[in-house]
């Protein structure tokens, strides 16, 4: 069994321990007891050293704790070692988890969302609650609370009690024997066994960037401590830089931005209506210069010369509104073809290039008047016209 030196100590820095076991050639180490936390209840794992080799990994395996090191320890079972922790890791790690404490304590209790889970990541952090109706306003009452609370520099300590006789938890546990309990002074006691910082000043600050909805529940992402003072001040560059390109204050960014999309929009459907109506124009003179048939069905072969066939749909469904005719249409890159046919031709497009398309190795099909696929190269396409009786 390893002895967690963090359960009592979680600014402790470094130790003095014996290696009990080696495991992988020397690269899996276990001691008879550690500083290092390992990667448990969502929170990442510690980093450091031991006995002079980097530590990549922290396992909790139950009763030991398992150290995964980039190279062999190159000492034998009995021999002392000493570990060095990552101290900035372990204290942002801190300041995140303590966060996450306060932050689930103030949603219950301000707003009557519990928590359901929690990620740490190694920029954000998210933690999900059982509630919806998060809007920037609720997220702003409940940042100005949280800071608020961190502010106060409350007490946070960590105790020991039976788990028989364990009242006022948050949530109740359902282990037996002895529980760890974190508690935050006037606002939350929770069974945990994670390392906190000794009184919420040392949290910093936290960040709420924003909230979705995902599986019925809200999941919020957060930051505490120098990772918010970060995402603060790339926020600001973020939106300095977008307030040159409009040569405005950033403050006015938001309504320019939703302006500029609008405009955006309105040259797009503008865009859409000259394509369509110069699809018209190209389509009656293509028509008109296409000789019919014995039938009275003109066929058209448009080649593409990059992008997908999708592109020149417009004229497609221009010319086929014509009437009696059947349009082929290819690319070269990527490798497509579109069949487009007119009803009175009584050729249904989406059978009739589907067929085509299985004699040459390409896929596809479509409705009766309007059918795309794709073609396993450009060198296909003469075979497939031909296939389709569009002859060069």
């Amino acid at each position: 069994m390893t002895e967690r030196l963090y359960y009592s100590d979680a600014y402790l820095t470094t130790f003095s321990a014996t290696v009990v076991a080696l495991d992988d050639n020397g690269r899996r180490v276990y001691l008879d007891r550690t500083g290092f936390y390992p990667t448990s209840g969502g929170q990442p794992h510690d980093l450091g050293r031991i006995g002079g080799v980097a530590v990549t990994d922290v396992i909790d395996e139950d009763d030991r704790v398992a150290h995964v090191l980039a190279e062999p320890l190159r000492v034998p079972p009995g021999a002392t070692v000493e570990g060095v922790i990552d101290v900035a890791r372990r204290f942002d790690n801190m300041q995140q988890h303590t966060g996450q404490h306060l932050l689930s304590a103030l949603f219950a209790d301000s707003f009557g969302w519990p928590t359901v889970s929690v990620h740490f990541g190694d920029e954000t952090s998210t933690v999900d609650i059982a509630g919806t109706g998060l809007d920037n306003d609720v997220l702003r009452d409940a940042e100005a609370r949280a800071n608020a609370i961190i502010f106060e520099n409350r007490e946070v300590s960590v105790g020991f009690e039976d788990a028989a006789t364990a009242v006022g938890l948050r949530k109740p546990s359902d282990r037996d024997g002895t529980l760890r309990i974190v508690t935050i002074d006037r606002l939350d006691r929770s069974a945990c066994g994670g390392p906190p910082v000794r009184h919420t000043g040392e949290i910093g600050n936290l960040l709420l960037r924003r909230a979705e909805r995902t599986k019925g529940n809200t999941r919020v992402e957060f930051m505490c401590g120098m990772r918010a003072v970060r995402r603060a001040r790339l926020d600001a560059e973020l939106l300095t830089t977008a307030a040159r390109v409009f040569t405005a204050a950033p403050d006015d960014v938001p309504a320019l931005v939703e302006k500029q999309q609008q405009r955006t929009l309105d040259l797009e459907r503008e865009n859409r209506r000259l394509a369509t109506e110069l699809a018209r124009y190209d389509a009656r003179a293509r028509w008109e210069a296409a000789m019919p048939d014995a039938a009275g069905v003109r066929r058209i072969r448009i080649e593409h010369e990059s992008g997908p066939v999708k592109e020149v749909e417009p004229l497609a469904q221009a010319l086929t509104a014509l009437g009696h005719i059947l349009v082929l249409i290819t690319s070269a890159s990527p490798a497509g073809v579109m069949l487009a046919c007119s009803v009175e031709t009584n050729v249904d497009a989406g059978q009739t290039l589907r067929a085509a398309l299985a004699t040459v190795g390409g896929r596809g099909g479509g409705s009766p008047r309007l059918a795309q696929g794709s073609l396993p190269d450009a060198h296909a396409i003469p075979s497939l016209a031909t296939i389709l009786g569009f002859h060069s």
